[in-house]
Protein backbone atom coordinates (compact mmCIF):
# COMPACT_ATOMS: atom_id res chain seq x y z
CA UNK A 1 0.00 0.00 0.00
CA UNK A 2 1.16 2.87 -0.60
CA UNK A 3 0.69 6.57 1.39
CA UNK A 4 2.13 9.40 3.23
CA UNK A 5 2.33 10.67 6.55
CA UNK A 6 2.39 14.16 7.38
CA UNK A 7 1.45 16.53 10.76
CA UNK A 8 -1.88 17.12 11.62
CA UNK A 9 -3.52 20.31 10.12
CA UNK A 10 -7.06 22.21 10.95
CA UNK A 11 -8.03 20.87 8.09
CA UNK A 12 -7.78 17.21 9.34
CA UNK A 13 -10.27 17.89 12.47
CA UNK A 14 -13.47 15.89 10.91
CA UNK A 15 -10.67 12.88 10.15
CA UNK A 16 -9.28 13.07 12.66
CA UNK A 17 -12.34 12.93 15.47
CA UNK A 18 -13.24 10.18 13.82
CA UNK A 19 -10.26 8.14 13.72
CA UNK A 20 -9.98 9.06 17.38
CA UNK A 21 -13.16 7.87 18.01
CA UNK A 22 -12.34 4.04 17.01
CA UNK A 23 -9.72 3.76 19.14
CA UNK A 24 -11.32 5.79 22.17
CA UNK A 25 -14.88 5.29 21.59
CA UNK A 26 -15.45 6.08 25.69
CA UNK A 27 -14.81 9.84 25.11
CA UNK A 28 -16.56 10.53 22.00
CA UNK A 29 -17.72 14.14 23.24
CA UNK A 30 -14.51 15.39 24.11
CA UNK A 31 -12.59 14.98 20.91
CA UNK A 32 -13.31 17.92 19.06
CA UNK A 33 -12.14 19.99 22.24
CA UNK A 34 -8.83 17.68 22.70
CA UNK A 35 -7.92 18.21 18.80
CA UNK A 36 -8.52 21.99 19.19
CA UNK A 37 -5.96 21.70 22.45
CA UNK A 38 -3.61 19.62 20.13
CA UNK A 39 -3.66 21.96 17.24
CA UNK A 40 -3.38 24.83 19.95
CA UNK A 41 -0.17 23.60 21.59
CA UNK A 42 3.63 24.05 21.00
CA UNK A 43 3.82 20.31 22.76
CA UNK A 44 1.77 17.59 21.38
CA UNK A 45 0.72 16.69 18.13
CA UNK A 46 -1.02 14.26 15.58
CA UNK A 47 0.55 12.86 12.65
CA UNK A 48 -1.90 10.96 10.02
CA UNK A 49 -1.37 8.65 7.50
CA UNK A 50 -3.25 9.06 3.88
CA UNK A 51 -3.44 6.12 1.35
CA UNK A 52 -2.61 7.68 -2.42
CA UNK A 53 -6.39 8.03 -2.62
CA UNK A 54 -6.70 10.10 -0.37
CA UNK A 55 -8.30 8.33 2.50
CA UNK A 56 -6.75 8.36 6.11
CA UNK A 57 -5.47 4.68 6.94
CA UNK A 58 -3.87 6.29 10.76
CA UNK A 59 -2.94 8.53 12.91
CA UNK A 60 -0.92 8.63 15.83
CA UNK A 61 -0.73 11.53 18.80
CA UNK A 62 2.64 13.03 20.64
CA UNK A 63 2.94 15.05 23.67
CA UNK A 64 5.65 16.24 25.97
CA UNK A 65 5.22 14.95 29.17
CA UNK A 66 7.20 16.09 32.24
CA UNK A 67 8.30 12.71 33.09
CA UNK A 68 7.48 8.76 31.56
CA UNK A 69 7.92 5.46 33.63
CA UNK A 70 10.73 3.79 32.63
CA UNK A 71 12.54 6.69 30.65
CA UNK A 72 15.86 8.43 31.47
CA UNK A 73 15.18 11.73 30.34
CA UNK A 74 12.66 15.04 31.19
CA UNK A 75 10.79 16.16 29.68
CA UNK A 76 10.29 13.23 27.37
CA UNK A 77 7.50 13.00 24.32
CA UNK A 78 4.85 9.72 24.74
CA UNK A 79 3.29 8.23 22.52
CA UNK A 80 -0.82 9.39 23.24
CA UNK A 81 -2.20 7.05 20.96
CA UNK A 82 -1.95 5.24 17.43
CA UNK A 83 -4.39 3.56 15.73
CA UNK A 84 -4.55 2.10 12.25
CA UNK A 85 -7.62 1.00 10.48
CA UNK A 86 -8.49 -2.40 10.02
CA UNK A 87 -8.00 -2.75 6.48
CA UNK A 88 -4.79 -1.66 6.59
CA UNK A 89 -3.13 -3.27 9.32
CA UNK A 90 -0.07 -5.39 8.83
CA UNK A 91 1.21 -2.94 5.90
CA UNK A 92 3.61 -0.92 7.37
CA UNK A 93 1.22 1.81 8.15
CA UNK A 94 1.72 1.87 12.12
CA UNK A 95 5.53 1.29 11.52
CA UNK A 96 5.95 4.36 9.20
CA UNK A 97 4.03 6.26 11.65
CA UNK A 98 6.64 5.84 14.64
CA UNK A 99 9.29 6.15 12.02
CA UNK A 100 8.05 10.07 11.18
CA UNK A 101 7.14 10.99 14.88
CA UNK A 102 10.78 9.67 15.54
CA UNK A 103 11.99 11.85 12.69
CA UNK A 104 9.97 14.57 14.05
CA UNK A 105 11.01 14.67 17.61
CA UNK A 106 14.74 13.76 16.85
CA UNK A 107 14.75 16.94 14.68
CA UNK A 108 13.74 18.77 17.90
CA UNK A 109 16.71 17.12 19.91
CA UNK A 110 14.65 14.76 21.83
CA UNK A 111 16.10 11.14 22.83
CA UNK A 112 13.50 8.91 23.74
CA UNK A 113 9.84 7.81 23.10
CA UNK A 114 7.93 6.73 25.73
CA UNK A 115 4.53 5.06 25.58
CA UNK A 116 2.19 2.66 26.97
CA UNK A 117 -0.23 0.08 26.84
CA UNK A 118 -3.24 -2.27 29.00
CA UNK A 119 -1.44 -4.65 30.79
CA UNK A 120 -4.17 -7.45 28.71
CA UNK A 121 -3.73 -5.84 25.48
CA UNK A 122 -1.12 -8.13 23.98
CA UNK A 123 -2.00 -6.92 20.90
CA UNK A 124 -0.55 -3.52 21.35
CA UNK A 125 2.80 -5.07 23.46
CA UNK A 126 3.01 -6.97 20.08
CA UNK A 127 3.08 -4.20 18.16
CA UNK A 128 5.42 -1.60 20.37
CA UNK A 129 8.07 -4.88 20.22
CA UNK A 130 7.78 -4.60 16.66
CA UNK A 131 8.18 -1.08 16.52
CA UNK A 132 11.40 -1.06 18.45
CA UNK A 133 10.04 -0.14 21.95
CA UNK A 134 11.81 -2.00 24.85
CA UNK A 135 9.34 -2.83 27.89
CA UNK A 136 10.51 -1.16 31.05
CA UNK A 137 8.20 -1.98 33.50
CA UNK A 138 5.13 -3.24 34.50
CA UNK A 139 2.69 -1.15 36.76
CA UNK A 140 -0.82 -1.80 38.12
CA UNK A 141 -2.46 2.18 39.08
CA UNK A 142 -4.49 2.66 41.83
CA UNK A 143 -6.63 5.21 42.69
CA UNK A 144 -8.83 6.41 45.86
CA UNK A 145 -10.89 9.12 46.17
CA UNK A 146 -10.88 11.99 48.90
CA UNK A 147 -13.66 12.47 50.74
CA UNK A 148 -13.77 15.93 52.47
CA UNK A 149 -13.27 15.54 56.04
CA UNK A 150 -15.85 16.01 58.33
CA UNK A 151 -15.16 17.37 61.85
Amino acid sequence: MEFTVRTMRASDRSAWADMRASLWPDSISVHAEEIDGILASENSWGFIAEAQDGSNVGFAEVAIRNYANGCTTRPVPFLEGIWVRPESRRQGVGSRLIEEVEQFLSDQGFRELGSDSEIENLIAHASHLAWGFVETERVVYFRRPIRPLVR
